[in-house]
C-alpha cells in the first residue's frame, strides 16, 4: 500500500467508518478509504467518494504492523493495523451508534473479545482459470477485497490450530473437481473428531469424481465430505461438545465462527434469562442455547432446518438425564412466527435470527406475557428494528453487549435482555411439545 510517485490527494484520516474504511470529509463529500486509519496522512487516489490508499506519508500514532501477508488484497480482514483498544472501542461504537440512530436509549457494556483461538470454520472459494493453451488452472482462496477474483490462500492467521489444514484440503477437494470446470464454495468446520467438509456448485457429481474425493478424504484424514448436504463419505462422525451434550451437526449445517464466541453468547443469553423453569428457544440451529438452557429448564426448541434439529434432539437424548427435557418443531418463525398465545407458558424467550432479522416474530412477542426476552443478533441495524418493536411494546431494553468472535472484520454480535414490567401480569398457557 506504498507508492513512491507523487500522485493521488494528501488527505488526514478523521475516523474509521462502519465498514473498517479511513473516512475523510473532501471537497464533494465523504471520501472511504480502505485500510486507512483515524490520524494517518496518507496519499489517496480518489474516485467519487471512494478512495485507494497509495501512501501512508504519516502513520497514525495507534497505527501497528499488520500480521497477516495477505492483507490488504484478501477481502476478509478490514482492520488489522490498528492497536486492539482503538480497534475494541470502533467495534462497540458500530453498536452505541446504531442504537442511537435508532433512538434506542441503553447503556451499552464494554465490548467481548470471543475470539479464542480463532475461527473454527471458513468457506473457500475456487474458480478455474485458462491459460492461453487452454490448460486449467485453479485459484482458491477468499474473495479479493472489492473485487470478484481471488486471492490464492496457503495459510490464514485467524483461524482455529484445529483448521491448519483447511487450506491444504480446499485446494485438494478443487483440484480433484477441476475438470468439471464449475466454480466451488468449500465450507470447512473444525470439529472435534476432525475436519468436515461441505462443497456445494457442481451439482450431482459422477462416479469418477466420487472415487477421487474418497481417495482425497482418505489422504487429508477428513471427518465426513458431503456435497451440497448429501454425504459423499464419513469417515468419522464429526462431533462437537456443546455445554453437556455432544452433537453431531449435519453437513452444512450452521455453528457460531469461534468455539469462545459460542460460548460467551450462550452464558450471556442463559445469564439473561435467570432462573427459569421453562424456555421457548426460537431459531434454535443445532441447540447453540437450547442445550444449555435446558441444564435448568425444559426447553421448546424451533427451527425451519430438519436436519438441524434432528441433531439438537440426538444431542439432547443423550445428554439425558443431564439435561431437562427438550422438545422440538419445525417451524419456518419469518413465515409462521409463534403467536403471543403460544408463548405465554414461557418464562423466557430466546431469538437468534438471521441477518435479515425476526421481525414477524418481534410483533407476536411484543404481544405476548413472557417476562424475560434475550434477543441474539449478528445484525445491528435489523436487531434495531426488532428491539424498537418489542420496545414499544411494552418490555424494557434491560442491557445490551456487543461480542467479537469475528476479529479484524466489521462484523459483531450483540446479547440484548428485555423485561417486560411485572406489573402486567401472566396469562396462563399450555407447554408445547
Amino acid at each position: 500500500m506504498t507508492n513512491s510517485a507523487v500522485t493521488g490527494t494528501l488527505l488526514e484520516i478523521e475516523r474509521l467508518g462502519q465498514r473498517g474504511e479511513g473516512v475523510v470529509h473532501g471537497e464533494r463529500g465523504m471520501i472511504y478509504v480502505p485500510y486507512a486509519l483515524p490520524g494517518d496522512v496518507a496519499r489517496v487516489e480518489v474516485a467519487g467518494e471512494r478512495g485507494r490508499l497509495l501512501e501512508v506519508v504519516s502513520p497514525s500514532p495507534d497505527r501497528i504492523p499488520a500480521f497477516c501477508e495477505y492483507y490488504g488484497e484478501c477481502g476478509g480482514c478490514a482492520v488489522q493495523a490498528l492497536a486492539f483498544d482503538k480497534y475494541a472501542a470502533w467495534k462497540r461504537n458500530i453498536v452505541v451508534e446504531a442504537l442511537a440512530h435508532a433512538k434506542i436509549d441503553v447503556e451499552v457494556a464494554p465490548l467481548v473479545d470471543a475470539h479464542g483461538e480463532g475461527r473454527r470454520r471458513a468457506t473457500f472459494h475456487a474458480r478455474v482459470k485458462r491459460d492461453a493453451l487452454g490448460r486449467p488452472t485453479i485459484d482458491v482462496g477468499f474473495m479479493r477485497a472489492r473485487a470478484h477474483d481471488i486471492v490464492n490462500i496457503e495459510a490464514c492467521p485467524i483461524l482455529s490450530p484445529q483448521m491448519a489444514g483447511a487450506p491444504r484440503a480446499a485446494h485438494a477437494i478443487a483440484l480433484a473437481l477441476v475438470g468439471l470446470n464449475k466454480p466451488l464454495d468449500i465450507l470447512i468446520t473444525a470439529t472435534d473428531t476432525g475436519l468436515d467438509v461441505d462443497f456445494r456448485g457442481t451439482g450431482e457429481i459422477d462416479a469418477p469424481h466420487v472415487r477421487k474425493l474418497v481417495a482425497e478424504a482418505e489422504r487429508l484424514d477428513l471427518a465426513r465430505l458431503s456435497n451440497h448436504g448429501a454425504i459423499v463419505i464419513e469417515r468419522r462422525a464429526p462431533q462437537l461438545a456443546m455445554g453437556a451434550a455432544i452433537i453431531a451437526p449435519p453437513p452444512g449445517a450452521f455453528l457460531q465462527a469461534t468455539r469462545a464466541g459460542e460460548e460467551v453468547l450462550a452464558r450471556l443469553a442463559a445469564d439473561g434469562a435467570g432462573d427459569i423453569r421453562r424456555a421457548a428457544d426460537l431459531f434454535a440451529g443445532v441447540g447453540t442455547f437450547a442445550l444449555r438452557l435446558a441444564e435448568r429448564a425444559q426447553v421448546h426448541a424451533v427451527e425451519s432446518e430438519k436436519g438441524a434439529l434432528a441433531a439438537l434432539a440426538r444431542a439432547a437424548g443423550h445428554a439425558s438425564p443431564a439435561l431437562k427435557p427438550v422438545s422440538i418443531e419445525t417451524r419456518d418463525l419469518v413465515r409462521r412466527p409463534m403467536a403471543a398465545v403460544e408463548l405465554a407458558p414461557f418464562d423466557a424467550v430466546v431469538f437468534d435470527p438471521p441477518r435479515a432479522g425476526a421481525e414477524a416474530q418481534a410483533r407476536e412477542i411484543a404481544k405476548s406475557v413472557v417476562p424475560v426476552v434475550v434477543g441474539v443478533s449478528c445484525n445491528v441495524q435489523t436487531f434495531t428494528r426488532d428491539a424498537r418493536i418489542l420496545i414499544d411494546g411494552g418490555y424494557a431494553l434491560e442491557s445490551v453487549t456487543p461480542v467479537d468472535q469475528f476479529r479484524h472484520s466489521p462484523h459483531v454480535e450483540l446479547v440484548a435482555i428485555f423485561r417486560r414490567p411485572k406489573a402486567k401480569g401472566r396469562r396462563k398457557g399450555r407447554l408445547l411439545g
